[in-house]
C-alpha cells in the first residue's frame, strides 16, 4: 500500500536578518561592534490537508513562490512540519535536487557510484545498473573525465541518468521533465513516463501544465502557500490557466 497524508500541515521558517547600517557608520561606530539582528518568520504552508493514495498520479501547480517544491520537500520528509501532521506508508524516491552528491574532482563513473549510494544503492544492487546510467547519459568518453570540466547540460545528463534507475513505491518529481537538451529531454520525457507506470504514487512539479494535465489524473493548485483549489487534473489546469490569462489581461 502507498499512502501519503498531511492533516493541518503549516511550515514556518524562521529567519535572521541584519539592520543595514551605511561605511561612515560602520567606521564611526567601530568595525567589531555587531550590527543587530532580529528573526522574521516566513509561513511557507499553511493549513495543508492532502491524501493522496494507492493509484494516484497527483500534479502540483501554481505560481511562482506559491510552496510548490517546498510541499513535495514536505512529502518527501525533508522539511518537518512545523505543525500538524504527516504521515507516509511506502517507500519514498525523491527526483528532485537531481545534482546532489556530485564531486567535482571525481571522474563520471566515479560519481555514477557517490550518487547512487547517496540514493541508497550498495555495491551489489549498483553493479548491474552501472552500464545502463553510461548508455542512457550519452556521456561516452567524457565519463573518464572529472566533472568540473562538463558542462551544465553534460551535469544533467550525467544526474538524471543515475537519479532515474530507482525502483520507487511512491516517486516524487520537481521539474525533471526538462532535463538537458531538447535531443535529450525526449528520453527524459519518456524515461519518467515508464517509471509513473510502476510506482504505486506520483506526485509532481512542473511548469509545463500540458505534462500536468496528460500524466496526472488529479491536481493540487496552491496559492502563496494554501491550497486553492484540487480536483481533476484538466479541470484544475484549465481553471489556473483561465486565472493566468485574466490577470495578464488587467495588468495590461
Amino acid at each position: 500500500m502507498a499512502l501519503i497524508e498531511l492533516n493541518h500541515v503549516g511550515l514556518t521558517f524562521r529567519v535572521r536578518t541584519h539592520g543595514r547600517i551605511t561605511f561612515k557608520e560602520y567606521l564611526i561606530k567601530g568595525m567589531f561592534r555587531r550590527r543587530a539582528s532580529s528573526i522574521m518568520e516566513v509561513r511557507a504552508l499553511e493549513d495543508i490537508n492532502l491524501r493522496m493514495g494507492e493509484g494516484e498520479r497527483v500534479g502540483i501547480i501554481g505560481h511562482n513562490g506559491a510552496g510548490k517544491s517546498t510541499l513535495l520537500r514536505v512529502l518527501a520528509g525533508v522539511y518537518q512540519p512545523t505543525a500538524g501532521r504527516r504521515v507516509v506508508v511506502g517507500k519514498i524516491a525523491s527526483l528532485f535536487e537531481i545534482t546532489l552528491g556530485f564531486e567535482l574532482d571525481a571522474n563520471g563513473w566515479e560519481n555514477i557510484a557517490f550518487r547512487s549510494y547517496f540514493q541508497g544503492e550498495t555495491p551489489r544492487t549498483l553493479r548491474d545498473k552501472v552500464a545502463q546510467i553510461a548508455e542512457f547519459s550519452e556521456l561516452g568518453d567524457f565519463l573518464n573525465m572529472p566533472l568540473r570540466y562538463y558542462s551544465s547540460g553534460m551535469m544533467v545528463r550525467l544526474a538524471f541518468s543515475i537519479a532515474t534507475t530507482i525502483e520507487p513505491e511512491i516517486l516524487i518529481v520537481d521539474e525533471v521533465l526538462s532535463a538537458g537538451d531538447l535531443a535529450f529531454q525526449g528520453k527524459a520525457r519518456a524515461r519518467i513516463e515508464g517509471l509513473l507506470d510502476h510506482a504505486r504514487l506520483v506526485v509532481m512539479v512542473s511548469h509545463d501544465l500540458n505534462a500536468i494535465s496528460t500524466l496526472c489524473d488529479r491536481a493540487i493548485w496552491l496559492d502563496h502557500g494554501r491550497i486553492r483549489e484540487a480536483g481533476p487534473a484538466a479541470q484544475i489546469v484549465a481553471a489556473y490557466e483561465q486565472r493566468a490569462q485574466a490577470a495578464q489581461q488587467q495588468a495590461a
